[in-house]
């Protein structure tokens, strides 16, 4: 499988599944590729699978296809040693790969239990961009019968807020767009704070959609809970202190990196939230205050 192929394979599974998490694309991409590596030894194939990885962060920036394709790459590696028969141990390793999948794929659902509780009858929620893990647990609670409204940002640079506007009145559920500068306006009248991430750093805090961090201060200044919720697989190895720390290979969409001379004139697409900022974190592994965070990373990573 070349890097062509690799890059084809991952766009046709985001073209084909709209709904799927480009981590979770990003790692069945993988998982056929460590099916048709003609490599003969472990190290061979642990160091192509990392050129893989490269290669399709460098399709799509986000935090999650690079932290999902280093654990997914943990996983699997975990027992690959312990067998000197290479073809049992790549089998092994497909198996682990094929059982990351399936865990993974299962992560929303799970979140989305977790979370319903947390969002009351008569509720008004403020949301920013377009999360797919959001929408989901927003979904789950529509089908629970909880009544509830929710405000959205317009989100821009690529109104995403509109999209999610969208998928939500489809849903049934009261929605609100609002603009990006009225955050701080509407605060006092919402009840919880909602977002999702595009990656959960080591000391609690996320990477998310630019705008994130200004909703986290208005929240934190007006006393309403700041909620996200996220993917185990979107934890990484990351521990920024401001925004200056994000590196740019997350900060920019990856087409800005390839085609920008100068990335001080791009504005960024994402940006740093602090775990002071944050109430709790709903994600696969359970609901964790920010502290857990790094005591969860060493577990995934040990």
């Amino acid at each position: 499988m070349n890097e062509t192929e690799l890059v084809e394979a991952f766009k046709t599974q985001m073209r084909t599944d709209p709904d799927v998490a480009s981590a979770v694309a990003a790692i069945r991409v993988l998982l056929e590729f460590l099916k048709r590596d003609k490599g003969e030894t472990i190290q061979g194939l642990r160091a192509n699978l990392k050129n893989a990885i490269e290669t399709l962060s460098g399709v799509d920036s986000s935090v999650a296809v690079s932290s999902g394709g280093e654990l997914f790459l943990r996983f699997i590696s975990l027992t690959s040693l312990e067998n000197p028969d290479y073809s049992k141990c790549k089998e092994i390793m497909i198996e682990r790969g094929e059982l990351f999948l399936r865990r993974i794929s299962l992560s929303r659902n799970k979140i989305a239990q977790l979370c319903r509780t947390f969002i009351k009858d008569g509720g008004r929620i403020l949301t920013h961009a377009y999360s797919k893990v959001v929408l989901k647990v927003l979904e789950d609670a529509a089908e629970a019968k909880k009544r509830f409204s929710v405000y959205i940002t317009e989100s821009q640079p690529d109104q995403a807020g509109q999209k999610m506007a969208k998928a939500l009145t489809k849903l049934g559920i009261p929605v609100t767009v609002i603009l990006d500068a009225a955050v701080g306006y509407i605060m006092e009248k919402v009840d919880l704070v909602i977002v999702g991430a595009e990656g959960v750093v080591e000391n609690g805090g996320i990477i998310n959609k630019i705008g994130t961090n200004q909703m986290a201060v208005c929240a934190k200044a007006q006393n309403k809970p700041f909620y996200v919720v996220a993917e185990s697989f979107k934890f990484v190895r990351l521990f920024p202190l401001n925004q200056q720390d994000v590196p740019d290979k997350f900060k920019y969409k990856a087409d800005t990196l390839k085609k920008s001379e100068d990335l001080t004139v791009e504005h960024p697409f994402v940006d740093y939230t602090s775990p002071s900022l944050i109430t709790l974190l709903f994600t696969d592994l359970g609901v964790l205050t920010p502290s857990a965070v790094s005591d969860e990373l060493i577990k995934l990573y040990l």
